[in-house]
């Protein structure tokens, strides 16, 4: 019998021409030849404005070769055209698979990616375009744009610089993006310096004085960001984004009813007439959070979740971080790690001090206040330990992947691999630009590295571990507030951030039964309710000296590249302490679900 299911992604395809496709038991292409007046019929309708005729055409094509690549482009076009994203991200996928040198093709699949926020598997293709096109210019600043974003920024500088190099003149668009960079980079005079540049030579680019206002804004300069968001509102009207950035100006500025009348969306179900996108209807949900009116606020947070999920933004990678956990666990116990050598300390740099917790406990307060202090660097969310897992099977020629692969350590020709990771992560770290004179410790506060604390125990034994604690409903409805791609896309609904705070609780209270580390569990709330004590005992867990200049860190004038950068720019605050209350109703199930690991840490409902 003929399955005729239509596949999931929305292509409008069969399932087995589609996403279920045994791309071995097609015919080659040159079988192909003959249907191309398929695809000139298929052209010529949508010419015509006739897209329901366009897309049966190519779909007939495909039914007969879904493996011709002309075709599965051009439905990939008219699928995003009609905003289809899964669909679309299908379709290149497969274009890309197909022919992995179609630079063009892995060019759009990496934007799609990136757009989507899975930025791991955006460099991957990001770097195959380079491979393909090594003196592309675009292949460059795709991968400045992935690096940038994945909070690499120094080296995504370097590909930034060679797309001036290729290009041989000063290309504003270029300009913008590398001044965007040096702001990740916290070297806001330079990223100034550049974006006036880039408005000298294109004044009228929407992104560009838009990319300028969110600088301006991040370095306090509020009267600046706002006069250069009306150059953005005089270039495109009403635009969401530049609607946005006005609101959180003046929300930074305590305007708050200001910026929540900017923040409006007409009345009704009419589709033409919204448009919130997922960040602006988040912002408006903090905002009437501010104002207290918290019902409708959790139906702004609601409704952006919901926008973002329908417009492509991916869903909780359940099973994956259920498989892995239950590797760590599998591999990292006692017996095992008590036969595992440890890499030695390397005295010549800086030693790393591990910031862990889920996203929203903490981990940015703890690490504005101790990067204040003169040996202390912050180093923000390093990716490492995270690419260390990717590339130790190379690295150790394991034929078995992480964390099984650390199995190689008992060779007699790997027994220097931890060595050899360790100094993959302080080489990293010290061509980031992040070591300061001074310094001998440097922060890594890669949310959800806790994950990886069996790893981090064999590469650096002796090395603070500060986990950053919070009622873990405060954390769940932070999370919920915000659009976060940490815990493979756990933040897009209430029951899955549950779900991998309690199967990270679960990893962490196998670890403390298993691992040796130097570990201090600190509480957010014990911070606000009791600053200079629990400040006091961090920098004597580290091994420093105390400095009262730790407990103003709202004065840290470096750039935080983490979604609290404007809370930790001001004066500490119990606000956010026991935020869920207002929230519990809303919180249902997920509260439930909770209840044993909040027991667990010691707090209650």
């Amino acid at each position: 019998m003929i399955d005729t299911t239509p596949c999931p992604c929305g292509s409008g395809l069969r399932r087995l021409r589609c996403c279920a496709l045994d791309a071995s038991a097609t015919s080659p292409a040159e079988a192909s030849l003959a249907l191309a007046p398929m695809l000139a019929a298929a052209q010529a309708a949508l010419q015509a404005g006739d897209t329901p005729l366009a897309q049966a055409n190519v779909c007939h094509l495909l039914e007969l070769a879904p493996t011709r690549e002309d075709a599965l482009i051009f439905l990939f076009q008219l699928c995003r055209e009609q905003g289809r994203i899964k669909a679309a991200e299908a379709l290149i996928r497969r274009v890309v698979a197909l022919n992995p040198n179609n630079f063009w093709a892995t060019n759009e699949l990496t934007l799609m990616l990136l757009a989507n926020g899975a930025l791991e598997q955006a460099e991957l293709h990001a770097r195959n375009a380079i491979r393909i096109a090594p003196q592309n210019p675009q292949a460059h600043n795709l991968m400045g744009l992935v690096l940038t974003e994945a909070n690499r920024p120094v080296i995504g500088e370097y590909h930034y610089r060679r797309v001036l190099e290729l290009t041989d003149r000063e290309e504003p668009i270029t300009l913008a993006n590398l001044a965007w960079n040096l702001k990740n980079q916290g070297r806001i005079p330079e990223a100034r310096t550049l974006y006036e540049r880039s408005m000298a030579l294109r004044p009228n680019v929407l992104q560009t004085v838009l990319g300028f206002a969110k600088m301006e804004e991040a370095d306090r300069n509020f009267d600046t960001a706002l006069k250069l968001l009306d150059e953005a509102e005089h270039l495109l009207p009403g635009n969401a984004s530049v609607q946005l950035t006005r609101a959180t100006v003046l929300a930074r500025q305590k305007k708050t009813e200001a910026a929540l009348a900017i923040l409006h969306e007409p009345d009704g179900n009419d589709p033409e007439k919204t448009r919130l996108g997922p960040s602006e209807l988040s912002e408006k949900g903090r905002l009437l959070d501010q104002l207290g009116r918290y019902d409708e606020a959790f139906a702004a947070f609601d409704t952006a979740k919901s926008r973002a999920l329908a417009a492509g933004a991916r869903p909780y990678m359940a099973e994956t971080a259920a498989e892995l956990t239950a590797r760590l666990q599998g591999f990292f116990i006692r017996r095992r790690l008590d036969t595992l050598p440890r890499a030695e300390v390397r005295t010549d740099l800086p030693q790393p001090i591990f910031i862990v917790g889920f996203p929203r406990s903490g981990t940015t307060l703890i690490e504005q206040t101790l990067s204040v202090h003169p040996r202390i660097a912050a180093g923000d969310e390093l990716p490492y330990i995270n690419d260390i897992t990717q590339i130790m099977p190379r690295l150790l020629a394991s034929p078995l992947g992480y964390p099984e692969a650390l199995a190689e350590l008992w060779m007699g020709d790997q027994r220097d691999g931890l060595n050899e990771l360790r100094d993959y992560y302080l080489n990293r770290a010290a061509k980031s630009g992040i070591f300061r004179p001074g310094a001998d410790y440097f922060t890594d506060k890669m949310p959800l590295n806790e994950t990886h604390l069996g790893l981090i125990s064999l590469l650096f034994p002796h090395s603070p571990v500060i986990h950053a604690l919070r009622h873990p409903l405060d954390v769940l409805l932070s999370v919920y507030s915000n659009h976060l791609t940490h815990g493979y896309f756990c933040g897009a609904e209430i029951p899955s951030i549950a779900k991998h705070y309690t199967l990270i609780d679960g990893l962490m209270a196998h670890y403390q039964a298993h691992l040796s580390l130097r570990y201090l569990p600190v509480r957010y709330e014990d911070i606000v309710s009791d600053q200079e004590t629990n400040v006091r005992k961090i920098l004597s867990f580290i091994g420093v000296d105390f400095d009262p200049r730790c407990l103003n860190f709202e004065q840290n004038t470096r750039y935080a590249r983490t979604a609290s950068y404007a809370q930790v720019t001001e004066k500490l605050y119990a606000r956010s302490c026991y935020r869920y209350l207002p929230y519990l109703h809303h919180l249902g199930e997920a509260a439930e679900s909770l209840a044993p690991v909040i027991a667990r840490l010691g707090y209650t409902l």
